[in-house]
């Protein structure tokens, strides 16, 4: 019996421990919006063309990748163009290119994977004429994936680079 009372014990502590911070996923769970139509951090939403969840949602945050590569598809140079307009539209605000890799391979190759293609998307804004100044990449490699599971349908989604766009200053 009491090890059956310590285990209530412990999981009531562990829900209620899981509701101290009901804030954290912004004004409605965890989309952010709360079905508002404004982000999270209050910066506009889907509708305002000069918001980061415009960006996200209506231009594209991501590109893809090919097996073991970092150069950029046509798919993905249309999304890049879309997103260095809109980069120039909206000067105030910064990106962090993020690079991933899918789970094949080693840690280390993936990491120098990560930062070739992440590399490869500053390359083409700067090329678009975003300045490099607001620009900052960063390596995932493997470990963060997206999709969770050792099949190409997951692969092919883990192999991409993501522009995350920051207000002020670079995240």
């Amino acid at each position: 019996m009491k090890l059956h009372s310590k285990a209530i014990l412990l999981v009531l502590a562990l829900g209620l421990a899981a509701c101290t911070n009901p804030g954290r996923f912004g004004a409605g769970g965890a989309g952010g919006a709360g079905g508002s139509g404004i982000d999270a951090a209050g910066l506009g939403g889907v509708n305002d063309p000069s918001s980061p969840a415009y960006f996200q949602q209506s231009i594209g945050d991501r590109v893809l990748f090919a097996v073991d590569q970092s150069s950029l598809s046509a798919d993905a140079t249309q999304v890049l163009t879309q997103q260095a307009r809109w980069l120039a539209n909206n000067p105030e605000f910064t990106a962090l290119i993020e690079g991933h890799a899918d789970e094949q391979g080693t840690r280390e190759y993936n990491l120098a994977l990560g930062a070739r293609r992440a590399n490869s998307v500053m390359e083409y804004l700067v090329s678009q004429g975003v300045s490099p100044a607001r620009l900052k990449t960063i390596t995932y490699g493997k470990e963060r994936p997206l999709a969770i599971c050792s099949d190409e349908a997951c692969y092919s989604q883990n192999r991409r680079a993501v522009t995350v766009i920051a207000a002020s200053g670079l995240s």
